[in-house]
């Protein structure tokens, strides 16, 4: 049966390595909406043009602009066994919008839907986002605490040197969790009323964490 995975959490919970690590186990594409609309912007389509012209003028992308280049990502055929869909919903009013997309997608076919939440300490959160590092090459994640290179400041898969991006403080990571707080945290209770959310502890090494989303993705 097709696998629908959405993971939910706060900035940093770690939901970016263990997805990728998902990914790779489930053979599902990883969709980052993020990485999606920049790629659509490069590739010049039209609704990357469109796009471009509300980022340009500084105005936020519209939901339902996002909504159709997500839908147009989902419909393609490496999706047709699942997906994992990383930064969207980040509303009630965009989870919505994801129940529609995929039963237009879907048709008659079922599919088994889950939103996967990592539940962790904020104080932990914040020590990860100020040590966190990242590879501008290929992506790979690090952080100087927990998950440190093995060549000090150097990307162990490319070699690439680490950078850290400008808005990893404190005072911008308690900014980033109360506007997760306001707006995205209510998706907790929305998918729990649905009954497809499950709960995972994020608190632990890779390792740990990784079992237990297995655990709530096969279960």
């Amino acid at each position: 049966m097709k696998k629908e995975l959405i993971f939910l959490g706060p900035p940093a919970c770690g939901k970016g390595t263990q997805t990728s690590k998902l990914s790779e186990y489930l053979n599902f594409p990883h969709i980052d909406t993020g990485s999606l609309l920049r790629a659509e912007i490069k590739n010049g389509t039209e609704n990357g043009k469109i796009a471009k012209g509300f980022i340009d003028k500084g105005e936020l992308v519209p939901v339902e602009l996002v909504a159709k280049i997500i839908e147009d990502r989902l419909s393609q055929n490496d999706c047709k066994n699942g997906y994992i869909l990383d930064g969207y919903p980040r509303s009630v009013e965009q989870a919505d919008k994801l129940t529609v997309m995929n039963k237009n997608i879907d048709g008659s076919e079922k599919a088994e839907f889950r939103a996967i939440y990592f539940e962790i300490d904020t104080n932990i959160l914040v020590e990860r986002i100020v040590n966190r590092r990242s590879c501008p090459k290929c992506g790979e994640i690090y952080n100087l605490a927990f998950k440190a290179p093995k060549k000090d400041g150097i990307c162990d898969k490319c070699g690439t040197e680490l950078t850290q991006r400008k808005d990893d403080t404190r005072e911008v990571a308690q900014s980033r969790f109360d506007t997760y707080n306001n707006e995205t945290a209510p998706l907790i209770e929305y998918y729990k009323n649905k009954g497809v959310l499950k709960s995972i502890d994020a608190n632990g090494s890779i390792d740990e964490v990784w079992e237990r989303l297995l655990k709530a993705v096969n279960d």
